[in-house]
């Protein structure tokens, strides 16, 4: 992180993985330009985060992602940080933090259409899994697109599988709107 002049900070793995995937299919090397992207483990940790990387610590750019139901951990972190007062959406999005509707998954399965995003399940040999999931009598009645979010949160490390190959699916003219202002921001 020696060049380093921009953070960004995301929630978890596949976020970070979504992101970079998608910077890669724009042609860009995030690196090359100084941006170093950190998983942390939780939105919760933001406070850490932002002490180490901005005005208290290294006093670097900052920029990130989360969850609709974490913008409260992200908003009182960059206030006990000094970077504002009674933050709300546009307020985030000024300062580089982007919030995805629910959650990441969320924001690609709709992006993609459940269609798509089951051929990349199959793609991935576990179409099989998800069909077991959607019999279950607490799954039946749901959305295929809440079948598919609770298919990617389960199981071990598949929304870092999936994220990437979500993005990887997906027409670039259809990026999710907090993907997409991340990465134009930046």
């Amino acid at each position: 992180m020696n060049h380093t002049h921009t953070v960004v900070l995301v929630e978890g793995v596949s976020d970070k993985s979504a992101i970079e995937a998608l910077a890669e299919r724009r042609g860009r090397n995030l690196a090359a330009e100084g941006v170093s992207l950190v998983a942390m483990g939780g939105a919760t940790n933001i406070g850490t985060y932002i002490g180490r990387f901005g005005p208290p610590g290294r006093g670097l750019r900052l920029a990130g992602l989360c969850d609709a139901g974490e913008v409260g951990a992200f908003q009182r972190g960059l206030e006990r940080a000094g970077l504002g007062s009674d933050l709300d959406g546009d307020d985030l999005e000024a300062l580089g933090f982007f919030v995805c509707v629910a959650d990441l998954e969320d924001e690609l399965i709709r992006a993609l259409g459940t269609a798509a995003v089951e051929r990349v399940v199959d793609a991935e040999g576990e179409l099989g899994s998800f069909r077991t999931l959607q019999k279950q009598p607490s799954w039946r009645a749901r959305s295929t697109h809440d079948q598919l979010r609770r298919f990617m949160g389960a199981g071990s490390g598949r929304k870092i599988r999936y994220s990437g190959q979500l993005v990887a699916a997906l027409d670039l003219d259809r990026v999710p709107r907090p993907l997409d202002g991340l990465l134009a921001h930046l």
